[in-house]
C-alpha cells in the first residue's frame, strides 16, 4: 500500500477521475434513457446495477484497450450497435410506465451494460494511459467514478420527466457518438484523413438517422395500435347483444 503515498499516484488518479466526468456524460444519458421507462423504486436499482456493471466491464475492457483499438471493424461493429440501441431507447418515449417487474429491471439494467461497453471503446484509452500500467490505480480510479455516473444518470432522469425534449437530444447524441466511432476505425482511418468534414458529416447523419427511423417506427407503432384498438372496438360492438 506505499504506493498511496506517492504523490504521482494522487496525480494520475485526478487524471483519471477527470477523464471519467468528462467522457462519461453520454454514458449517464444512456443509463437515464434506459431507466425512465421504470418505476420509481426500480428506476433506482436499474441506475445502481447497471452504472456498477457497466464499470466493472469498463475495468476488464481498459485492460485490452490499446489491443482492441488496433483490431480493423471493431469501431465499425460497435458503431451499429450503437445506432441500435439508440433507436430503441427513443421508441420508449411512448411507452409510459409498460416496463414493469424483474423482467422490465433486467432489460434496462442489460441495455445500460452494453451501451456503456460500446461507447467505453474510445475513453478507455484515456484511462489506460492515465493508469501507465498502475493496476490498483486503474481499478481504484474507475470505481471512485461509479457515484460520479450515477449521480448525472439521477440528475438527468430528473430533468427528462420536466422536459421530454431530452429524450429526443439524447438518443441523438447516441447517434453523434455512433458516428465518431465509425470514422475512427483504423480499417478507414487513411481513407477519413483525407475527408476532414467527414468528422462532422458523419457525426450528424448518425444523430439525423437515430431520430429519423425512431420516430418512424414509433409513429408506425402507434399507428397499428390504433387499428388493433378499433377492431377491439368492432368486434366488441358486434359481440353486444342486439337490444
Amino acid at each position: 500500500m506505499s504506493f498511496l503515498s506517492s504523490p504521482e499516484f494522487w496525480i494520475a488518479l485526478s487524471q483519471i477521475i477527470l477523464i471519467n466526468i468528462v467522457l462519461s456524460g453520454d454514458n449517464a444519458v444512456v443509463i437515464a434513457m434506459a431507466s425512465r421507462s421504470l418505476p420509481p423504486a426500480q428506476q433506482k436499482k436499474a441506475i445502481i446495477f447497471g452504472s456498477v456493471g457497466a464499470i466493472v466491464l469498463r475495468v476488464v475492457l481498459t485492460f485490452f484497450a490499446v489491443y482492441l483499438l488496433t483490431l480493423p471493424y471493431l469501431k465499425l461493429v460497435g458503431a451499429a450497435l450503437l445506432l441500435w440501441i439508440g433507436i430503441g431507447l427513443l421508441q420508449q418515449e411512448d411507452e409510459g410506465h409498460d416496463l414493469e417487474g424483474h423482467s422490465g429491471l433486467a432489460g434496462a439494467i442489460k441495455t445500460i451494460v452494453v451501451a456503456d461497453l460500446v461507447m467505453s471503446l474510445d475513453n478507455v484509452v484515456g484511462v489506460a494511459a492515465a493508469a501507465k500500467g498502475n493496476v490498483p490505480l486503474l481499478v481504484f480510479g474507475l470505481v471512485i467514478s461509479i457515484p460520479l455516473i450515477i449521480f448525472g444518470s439521477t440528475l438527468i432522469l430528473k430533468l427528462m420527466d420536466r422536459f421530454p425534449i431530452i429524450i429526443m437530444v439524447g438518443a441523438a447524441l447516441l447517434g453523434w457518438v455512433a458516428g465518431e466511432m465509425a470514422i475512427g476505425d483504423p480499417s478507414i482511418a487513411g481513407w477519413v484523413a483525407e475527408r476532414h468534414t467527414l468528422h462532422t458529416v458523419v457525426p450528424a447523419l448518425g444523430a439525423m438517422f437515430v431520430v429519423a427511423i425512431g420516430k418512424w417506427l414509433s409513429v408506425r407503432r402507434e399507428h397499428r395500435r390504433e387499428q388493433l384498438e378499433a377492431q377491439q372496438q368492432q368486434q366488441e360492438a358486434k359481440n353486444q347483444p342486439a337490444v
